[in-house]
């Protein structure tokens, strides 16, 4: 019945969900407008049946599931695979880091377009990144004995008050989930409290800490070095509107003390890139583009180009991570982590609750809670180069210690495949 209410209020939204995605959203970017239909599960026939189906929300799960997804085809090579997204900024992102991999939207959670989606392609398996809990999704891959599994499952305290507001539903759901690897005990717990079989949940860790940082990608933040030419650079990465002014309000007082401080800003989302150029104007900061020629004498460099933050953070000697100085639950510090890049954030880092407090505990992460702690921390960590690498030394050494889901999980998807 609960799911059933679901699907009526859905069907009822459908003219405003529309709107706001063709509309709305595809007014801002263009993308999506584009492969709409498949928003319904139509124009998917030319994708591989019996696949195993890897879900990514966007940019964030991609790049996360991105080593997952490698490793499972190196021990499953013949098997076939699609990535599903649900924004174009996710959809740029499949295709950069996983270039030989069909992919597609995953349809709005209609009863009908889920229905469509699975008879359609037929997989044999579902592997949802983090907390993508589509009601009507699972129930119609459960209905064809197909494995429901989630992975590097997380659910901060937040979202479990929300799920608790519609129980009934929330218990569909976990009906509806074959297996459930969780990134560790607190997180396993909240699942039960929604009704998740104990039997379904196991802990592997997140897949996030598994990072790999190769020769290619050593060589490609070499060459940013030799680019950007300067021993003071900071970046900030996966900036929000309300968040932007912030991060050029400390830079424009570093650079008092530090003259040759480079800051690199790079907005979350690509329809922000123009209004970060305006604001970079009014500031008087004196900036270059990613996309065009690099000025050596630039103050500042704004990163308007996909796919290219993990090699910025490599080429820097501190991070900021964004989403966090605004209410938006901050984003992942973990690959700054990995090139020994020590992270500054603000307070409001819920969506990253399993990583944080370990980064922390190991004085791998600041904390600041507004432009001017933000400005004081970065000029007494360049003032200070012993700090900056010890703070760097001690981000890469958590990110060491938590490694090892990727193989953990692997080995869950493996044994489902039959």
């Amino acid at each position: 019945m609960a799911r059933f209410l679901y699907s009526l209020f859905l069907y009822a939204l459908s003219p405003f969900i529309v709107f706001y995605l063709y509309v709305i959203r595809g007014r801002k970017n263009a993308g999506y407008r584009e492969f709409f239909t498949e928003r319904f599960a139509l124009g998917l026939k030319k994708l591989p049946k019996k696949a195993v189906v890897f879900h990514c929300a966007s940019v964030g799960e991609v790049l996360a599931a991105t080593p997952l997804i490698k490793a499972f085809k190196a021990e499953n090579p013949k098997q076939a695979i699609i990535v599903t997204c649900n924004t174009p900024t996710g959809r740029a992102q499949i295709k950069n880091s996983l270039p030989d991999t069909s992919h597609c939207y995953l349809p709005i959670d209609f009863w009908g377009a889920s229905k469509r989606f699975i008879k359609i392609l037929a997989p044999v398996q579902l592997v949802v990144l983090e907390t993508e809990l589509w009601p009507n999704l699972f129930a119609a891959a459960h209905a064809k004995n197909i494995a429901v599994n989630v992975v590097n499952a997380r659910l901060s305290k937040k979202s479990l008050q929300g799920y608790q507001k519609v129980l009934p539903l929330a218990n569909d759901i976990m009906n509806h989930i074959t297996i459930l690897a969780s990134h560790n005990e607190e997180d396993a717990k909240r699942f039960l409290l929604l009704g998740l079989n104990k039997e379904k949940v196991t802990v592997t860790g997140s897949i996030k800490f598994d990072i790999n940082i190769d020769e290619a990608a050593k060589a490609t933040v070499a060459e940013f070095k030799k680019c950007f030419n300067r021993s003071k650079i900071w970046v900030a990465g996966s900036t929000h509107p309300g968040e932007h002014e912030q991060v050029l309000a400390a830079h424009q007082n570093l650079v008092k003390t530090h003259p040759d401080a480079l800051l690199i800003i790079a907005p979350r989302h690509p329809e922000q890139f123009a209004k970060v150029a305006e604001l970079l104007k009014d500031s008087n900061l004196s900036f270059s583009k990613r996309s065009g020629a690099f000025n050596p004498n630039s103050q500042a460099l704004l990163a308007d180009t996909l796919g290219e933050l993990k090699y910025l953070f490599g080429s820097a000697n501190i991070a900021y991570i964004g989403g966090s100085l605004i209410e938006r639950g901050g984003h992942n510090p973990l690959e700054a982590a990995a090139f020994s890049v020590g992270t500054l954030t603000g307070p409001h880092v819920y969506n990253f609750a399993h990583i944080y407090p370990d980064l922390a505990a190991h004085q791998g992460c600041i904390t600041v809670h507004s432009s001017n702690e933000l400005a004081e921390q970065i000029n007494r960590l360049f003032s200070n180069p012993s700090d900056c690498a010890e703070l760097g030394a001690n981000a890469l050494a958590c990110l060491q210690k938590n490694q090892g889901a990727i193989a953990k999980t692997v080995n869950l998807i493996s044994t489902h495949l039959s």
